[in-house]
């Protein structure tokens, strides 16, 4: 086990840090790319969107350096394992700063999502992307259901823009892909759609990850919030508290894709975690307990 290690994880709209030193999370960044923009339309990244997130890579991976990580790990999830040039964003990477990345699939994804969010917990989690959406149930300690569909809140704004009757009818389409899901009345969110989500709710004016964590967002409130993004503009959007640099464009195909997921399953409620994937990897690859 590391003393000091950093984990990156490439999304499909943004690339983040994580930096641990003594089995302690130190802190999280994160850097909007939008890797996955275009995706919708056709399965290729685009030329300034591989080299915006391939510096991010780069950068991510030298602060983590400087800081004496002994270990940096890199994984990617749906617009990498999606497109059909991967390799070019793949070898930008490595070209920049000899980072190997790993391409996990949608399945492992949620894998981690769950690990990260409850550790060995039992329970339901669901993790809306930027290409995106797993949801994994576990119980008595087994995965008893998990799914990825290539929904997210970057390829519904890339498709729908932002047109309500537009997101509403992608996003049930999608919904009506993971069948009957085990679980009822509560799940948990993961991602920076939930969390985002969880700090409008909880009308935080700085994001705290102490309190987003465990908030818990009924199914008329993110119908609430969803309407409410829909009738601002992107511009005031922008200016709300904890509304993270490039998710004000995204944020309400999130809210309509969490509400319709919701409402078609019989979730009454989120509730929101801060710790996803990034712990669920290091925990996974024995970085970290």
């Amino acid at each position: 086990m590391y003393r000091k290690f950093a984990v990156i994880d490439v999304g499909s709209n943004s690339v983040r840090l994580m930096f641990v030193a003594d089995g302690k999370i130190l802190y999280k960044a994160l850097n909007t790319t939008r890797l996955g923009e275009g995706l919708a339309e056709k399965p290729l990244l685009k030329g300034e969107a591989i080299e915006r997130s391939a510096q991010a890579v780069a950068c991510f991976y030298e602060r983590a350096k400087a800081e004496g990580a002994e270990h940096v790990a890199v994984f990617a999830t749906a617009a990498v394992r999606t497109a059909e040039n991967r390799a070019e964003f793949l070898e930008r990477v490595r070209a920049l700063c000899g980072l190997a990345v790993e391409v996990i699939s949608g399945e492992e994804e949620a894998e981690i999502g769950i690990l990260g969010a409850l550790g060995n917990a039992d329970g339901a989690v669901i993790d809306i992307g930027g290409a995106s959406t797993e949801i994994v149930v576990k119980r008595r300690g087994e995965l008893v259901y998990k799914k990825s569909v290539d929904i997210g809140v970057v390829r519904m704004k890339d498709r729908c823009g932002r047109d309500k009757a537009a997101l509403e009818k992608m996003a049930l389409e999608a919904a009506k892909k993971y069948g009957e899901i085990p679980v009822k009345g509560s799940i948990y969110a993961i991602g920076g759609t939930a969390t985002t989500l969880g700090a409008q709710a909880l009308e935080l004016l700085e994001y705290s990850s102490e309190k987003v964590t465990g908030a818990v967002v009924s199914l008329a409130k993110v119908r609430k919030l969803a309407d409410k993004f829909l009738a601002m503009p992107v511009e005031e959007i922008q200016k709300l508290p904890c509304m993270p640099k490039g998710r004000a464009d995204v944020i309400a195909g999130g809210a309509v894709l969490f509400a319709t997921i919701m409402q078609e399953q019989g979730i009454e409620e989120l509730i929101v975690s801060d710790r996803d994937n990034l712990e669920g990897y290091a925990v996974k690859h024995g970085f970290m307990e």
